[in-house]
């Protein structure tokens, strides 16, 4: 068995109970055994100001950005908000990138996978974080791409996914993504 990867759940969705949180904990639970989940919270971020990137930044900036550097991968689940991501996953990439040139980001292995109750499943946000992340030299999963549209219908009332097909393909996601750590 390969070495244990540690990987950091980024879900874009600040809702305690998002149905986006639900479909990262799907992803997971399908996941192969050599990697560990670990979500990192990004609600507390203050929005980026260079002026307040400092000898002691904010609080939560620094805890944000250790938790990046000390995780072999990064899995980013997101909701579409008008056709791109949700300001406070494009705040945490802009708070995981400073200051310039010291990404926390940088290099690591990432993967995408968006959700919308839409039918076309968090394309355009799909394509939005993908630029920013290969802006920080983050290799970013190919295949399979990943748009789960119809979320609100997803998981039946005990939280599990309804669909057999929907919870395999979860599953060749996790895999393939454990392929490319």
């Amino acid at each position: 068995m390969s070495s244990i990867k540690k990987v950091a759940v980024i879900v874009g969705s600040l809702r305690a109970e998002s149905k986006t949180r639900q479909l990262a904990k799907a992803i997971i639970a399908e996941a192969p055994e050599n990697l560990r989940f670990e979500f990192v919270e990004i609600g507390d971020l203050a929005m980026y100001n260079e002026d307040l990137e400092t000898e002691t930044p904010p609080a939560a900036w620094t805890r944000f950005r250790n938790q990046i550097r000390e995780v072999d991968a990064v899995l980013f689940v997101t909701p579409e908000y008008n056709r791109s991501m949700p300001g406070a996953l494009k705040n945490a990439i802009d708070v995981g990138s400073r200051p310039y040139g010291q990404a926390a980001f940088a290099g690591k292995p990432a993967a995408i996978v968006t959700a919308s109750p839409g039918g076309i499943g968090g394309f355009g946000a799909n394509h939005h974080l993908r630029q920013s992340l290969v802006f920080m030299n983050m290799p970013v999963l190919q295949q399979p791409e990943a748009y789960i549209g119809d979320l609100w219908n997803l998981f039946d009332d005990a939280g599990n996914v309804k669909s057999e097909d929907t919870r395999k393909f979860l599953g060749t996601i996790a895999k393939a993504f454990a392929d490319l750590i």
